[in-house]
């Protein structure tokens, strides 16, 4: 507290001493500035003195000059238009060449009889001016200055008089009279608003100011004869003279109505008898402007310089407060340190042991009297070597305590501790010696880590490395011998392998690969199919590739090699490789010569388009034998019965009843030969073509097996009778197999063409079946369509599923 109380005084004297100094400059400048305001005021006065003075005499001349004018006297002398317009034009000429108010002359009684504002609102002519100053010392002193207000204009004026003669005469005859405006002249006098300047006449009334509200007022307070006598004058017009409230504090001060106080000057005006100067100026403003300039400049100083005090003392004073606090605390923290070692040494869960300079125990934390299961009085004096075993207690008293003596410290040192119980415990010792002043070692604070666990640990890993690695060499055993096999695998087998990236760069050929190609491994190394192979196979190769790596899905194809012995046909399987990651890294592909089996596959084709080529033939010829030559028999057989019908009617009803039922056999007969010549051969196929042959067939299926059949049809071109014949066969059959097997209530049969391909399709409403199921012979009808279709170079297509029916489809290019 006392240092605060320091920095709180030191605040104030340095504030008191900033105050006193400031005060006495202060003071010093404000006497210089009235000194200054009292030189400023006398020279001012002695301007508005000189100025008004040169003012007011400026028309006393041309008065005069006005008063010779012969056309005035003229005027005088005799009232005519001619002389009147003399007249006028005279004064009309000196109040332009002036610039003043107005010109007019009086005659001797005062009577104005001619005047330079006769046509204006506010013109006197005829007026009688007797009554005024300027007309009744014209006669005894002139020229004459008068300042008054105007009695018909209410303007205030200054009038110059001066007394007209006639020729020879002393005595006026009339007098000229020039009235000059006081907005002028003090316009001319300059007078400044930081000032106060009044033009007073003998009783103190001001006529001319700077404060037009003070016009017409009194500055001295006047009593009712002056009043009076001022009325009765008439020269400020009608009055009243308020006092504006002035008082003399002394020859120099003056005080108004308010209280304010101000340096006066006054001076007498020359000419003006009783007229003066009075020059008024403010204390208050000759205070402000010696303070304001003061404030202007020392104000950001002096400011500053408390800012800088103040900022100065509170960063002293705040130093000095986070010192004490900064002390208290550290006192604080120092105390609640040492309760938290202790706390912490003891209920810490480590071992925490302290022994004196002879090995002897002086302190132990819960933990280690936990872990040994001895009480603390048990512990606590003994020799810290008692709880070792026999081999660390040679090493610790041999070995481990010299090293720690000498060095002051030992880390990781490694001791078997005896627990009560008997059982050991392995820990890791790590300690740090506490000295005296002279550097003598007085005690130990060690800290011992349990490591009877993580020694098992060790141990249980090290066993489990052991047999990681001969789990390891058994692995690298497996795959040798794994990578053996895929190598002669890939070796010796007949079917083309390679490993590509994904740029097409080969990574690796099999022997059959190089054979081929004609290639090494080595060679084909980082190269792409367009630097090993022709460009066709080239682009062959890629695309396939490209179609894998964009599907991410294997892809069996049919590729054409060129070799030395011709052409050679390859069936192709290529997969996606991928990485660690899951991202495709490459493409394998395993190619197998189908060369020969292709060409078994085309001998094989080409011997059943004999077959069936054979058996078309055969079945037209058979149908044409039961047509032409069964049928024929067949036909003269019913005729002979018809003629024994006709011959045994009358004879022999019986035996004509017999007859009749022959008939009607042989009718049968001649029918079923008829639709096994139709069905071998219809003639219809070769005479009118397909579309009527599928109509005549659809009709003749639907009456046969009163199951509904529609058949629908487009535009269909002149076509081929391989083709025909094949749609034709193909759809016998697949009507024969929804009459036999599908159960259907419903067959739709479509021929359309377009895009220069024929689409047939045959769809029923039946059971559908199981294609993996279907027996060998039940699948011959299948086979023989989709044979039939290959022959012509067509595609055959065949949907079905259980309960939802059967779709078959033909489809052939036709030209």
């Amino acid at each position: 507290m006392k240092l605060r109380q320091i920095l709180l005084v030191l605040s104030l004297l340095a504030f008191l001493s900033t105050s006193t100094g400031g005060y006495l400059y202060y003071s010093s400048l404000k006497v210089s500035a009235l000194k200054t305001a009292e030189r400023q005021a006398v020279a001012r006065v002695e301007m508005l003195k000189r100025n008004l003075s040169g003012s007011l005499s400026e028309n006393s001349r041309p008065v005069k000059t006005l008063a010779s004018m012969s056309a005035l006297r003229q005027r005088i002398a005799l009232d005519s238009i001619e002389t009147r317009a003399a007249a006028n034009g005279i004064l009309d000429l000196f109040k332009a060449t002036l610039d003043v108010d107005v010109c007019y002359l009086l005659d001797v009684t005062g009577k104005t009889i001619a005047t330079s504002n006769r046509n204006a609102p506010d013109s006197f002519l005829g007026k009688n001016f007797s009554f005024r100053p300027y007309y009744k010392e014209a006669f005894h002193n002139p020229p004459v200055a008068y300042m008054a207000l105007g009695v018909t204009s209410g303007k205030r004026g200054v009038y110059y008089s001066y007394p007209v003669f006639h020729p020879g005469e002393n005595t006026p005859c009339g007098f000229t009279v020039i009235k000059a405006s006081i907005e002028l002249i003090e316009k001319e006098l300059g007078l400044s608003f930081d000032e106060i300047v009044l033009i007073i006449d003998p009783n103190g009334i001001v006529f001319i100011s700077n404060r037009q509200d003070w016009l017409y007022h009194a500055v001295w307070k006047l009593t009712d004869r002056e009043l009076h006598r001022i009325a009765e004058s008439r020269q400020f017009g009608t009055g009243p003279w308020p006092w504006i409230g002035f008082e003399m504090k002394s020859t120099k001060y003056v005080v108004d109505g308010q209280g304010r106080e101000y340096r006066m000057h006054t001076a007498d005006i020359d000419n003006y008898p009783g007229w003066s100067i009075i020059h008024l100026k403010s204390l208050k403003a000759i205070a402000e402007s010696v303070s304001a300039p003061l404030i202007r400049i020392t104000a950001p100083i002096v400011i500053t310089l408390c800012i800088l005090i103040g900022i100065a003392v509170s960063v002293l004073y705040r130093k000095a407060s986070d010192e004490i606090i900064k002390r208290k605390s550290v006192e604080k923290a120092l105390r609640k340190s040492e309760e938290r070692y202790r706390s912490l040494y003891l209920n810490t869960p480590a071992m925490l042991h302290s022994i004196d300079s002879n090995g002897i125990l002086v302190s132990v934390s819960d933990h280690w009297v936990e872990m040994l299961g001895y009480s603390r009085d048990e512990i606590i004096g003994k020799n810290l070597t008692d709880f070792f075993t026999e081999k660390s207690r040679c090493y610790a008293e041999n070995v481990a305590f010299p090293n720690f003596f000498k060095a002051g410290y030992c880390k990781n040192v490694t001791y078997q501790f005896i627990k009560k119980d008997g059982g050991t415990i392995d820990i890791l010792l790590s300690a740090i010696a506490v000295r005296d002043e002279k550097g003598h070692i007085v005690r130990t604070l060690a800290v011992s880590v349990d490591v009877t666990e993580r020694n098992r640990a060790l141990k249980a890993l090290q066993q489990t490395k052991e047999k990681l690695s001969r789990y390891s060499r058994d692995l690298e055993r497996q795959v040798k011998k794994q990578t053996r096999e895929i190598t002669s695998i890939i070796k010796y087998t007949p079917a083309v392998v390679y490993i590509k990236d994904k740029k097409g760069c080969y990574s690796l050929v099999n022997s059959r690969y190089e054979e081929i190609f004609n290639v090494r491994n080595d060679d084909v190394q980082g190269k792409t199919d367009y630097e090993i192979l022709p460009d066709v196979v080239a682009d062959q190769f890629r695309v396939n590739d490209l179609n894998v790596l964009k599907k991410k899905k294997p892809i069996q194809i049919e590729e054409r090699i060129p070799q030395q012995d011709g052409i050679h046909t390859y069936f192709s399987v290529k997969f996606p490789i991928y990485d660690e990651s899951g991202a495709t890294s490459g493409v394998c592909g395993i190619s197998t010569d189908i060369t020969a089996v292709k060409k078994s596959q085309e001998q094989l084709r080409c011997l059943s388009a004999s077959i069936i080529a054979s058996q078309e033939k055969e079945r037209s010829a058979i149908a044409r034998e039961l047509h032409d030559e069964l049928g024929q028999v067949l036909t003269a057989l019913r005729m002979e019965l018809v003629w024994l019908l006709e011959r045994l009617k009358n004879s022999d009803p019986k035996l004509a009843k017999r007859a009749l039922t022959m008939c009607r056999l042989i009718d049968k007969n001649i029918e079923d030969v008829r639709g096994m010549a139709i069905r071998l051969r219809p003639g219809v196929l070769d005479d009118l073509g397909l579309v009527d042959a599928l109509e005549w067939y659809t009709s003749d299926f639907e009456k046969r097996t009163k199951i509904t059949c529609f058949f629908a049809h487009g535009a269909i071109p002149e076509i081929g009778n391989p083709i025909a014949t094949a749609a034709y066969r193909i759809t016998q059959e697949a009507l024969t197999n929804v009459a036999r097997h599908s159960g259907a209530n419903r067959v739709d049969v479509n021929l359309f063409y377009q895009n220069d391909l024929l689409r047939l399709s045959v769809k029923d409403n039946g059971s559908g079946f199981d294609a993996a199921i279907m027996t060998e012979l039940e699948g011959l009808g299948l086979a023989g369509m989709k044979e039939r279709a290959s022959l012509v170079g067509g595609m055959f297509k065949i949907r079905t599923r259980q309960q939802k029916g059967t779709h078959i489809v033909f489809k052939v290019p036709v030209k």
